[in-house]
């Protein structure tokens, strides 16, 4: 590890300008790791015409982006992104990379990982500063990030250290991390990146892109029932989701339930699915 701490990285997710919850999430609590190392926050954005994001992620506490726009970048495919990322992490170094684990992080993070030969810790829900002592090679480190996850489907939480060069890299579950109030008065620098593509690099093209209606929003859901295995059977679950209609809520379902084919995994909710904080 080089001796100078390299800052905290946000990878930005928008899709059609608009920014995804998730990174402005991990955006919020890459100030609160960067205020613990001394170090800035900093988001990288790809897209095209995708400018107009700065202000919100300065508002949320990047002090820089760095900007990488090119028609050639919307919409996301995963080679020309990883591209764009390797060359800014082999050019500035950063301490951390933060990705939101969807399905674009979930792509993208692990070819960066790959390719930076950089350890990865997938789906974390929880993110901490603190020493490491690692007994085995009689080596302490200090001021690690340490990549909190669960494990064996959902029965015991990991802790994960990564001993490797930086960057340290996470995919981070939506909801898991709180949203602060933006400030409107911050300001924030943009770099910008040049964007130089092979065409092998640009070899996969999105022809169509078919869009399927969100019909379950648990995330923002104030009012959840739900179900897991003791509910006993599908034709049980009926029940769970009319009380549900009742009270105007969202069904949840435990993985178990989910496992067994009684509803969909959409509706999947705790450490193993979705991060719920309803009222009920």
């Amino acid at each position: 590890m080089s001796e100078k701490i390299g800052n905290v990285w946000v990878f930005i997710e928008q899709e059609g300008g608009k920014i995804a919850d998730v990174s402005l999430e991990l955006v919020c609590k890459g100030t609160e790791l960067a205020k613990q190392l001394g170090v800035e926050v900093e988001g990288v954005l790809l897209g095209n015409k995708v400018e107009g994001c700065c202000e919100t992620l300065f508002h949320y506490g990047c002090s820089k982006v760095y900007l990488a726009e090119d028609p050639r970048l919307e919409p996301f495919t995963v080679l020309p992104y990883a591209k764009v990322i390797m060359g800014l992490i082999m050019e500035h170094k950063p301490n951390i990379l933060m990705f939101g684990a969807t399905m674009k992080g979930r792509e993208l993070a692990p070819r960066v990982a790959s390719e930076k030969l950089a350890g990865l810790t997938a789906d974390c829900t929880d993110l901490q500063i603190d020493d490491f002592d690692d007994k085995v090679n009689k080596k302490f480190y200090k001021n690690k990030l340490m990549q909190i996850r669960p494990a064996f489907g959902g029965n015991i939480i990991a802790t994960i250290v990564n001993s490797w060069d930086d960057p340290q890299m996470v995919t981070v579950r939506e909801g898991v991390m709180k949203m602060t109030e933006p400030d409107t008065t911050r300001k924030g620098e943009i770099v910008r990146v040049p964007v130089a593509l092979t065409q092998e690099e640009t070899v996969v093209q999105v022809i169509e892109r078919v869009r399927r209606d969100k019909t379950v929003n648990l995330k923002g859901a104030q009012i959840i029932v739900a179900g897991g295995y003791g509910v006993g059977s599908k034709e049980n679950f009926k029940l769970i989701e009319e009380l549900a209609r009742t009270l105007g809520g969202q069904v949840g379902a435990s993985r178990a339930a989910v496992d067994a084919g009684w509803i969909d995994h959409d509706h999947q909710i705790g450490q193993t699915g979705v991060t719920v904080r309803p009222k009920l």
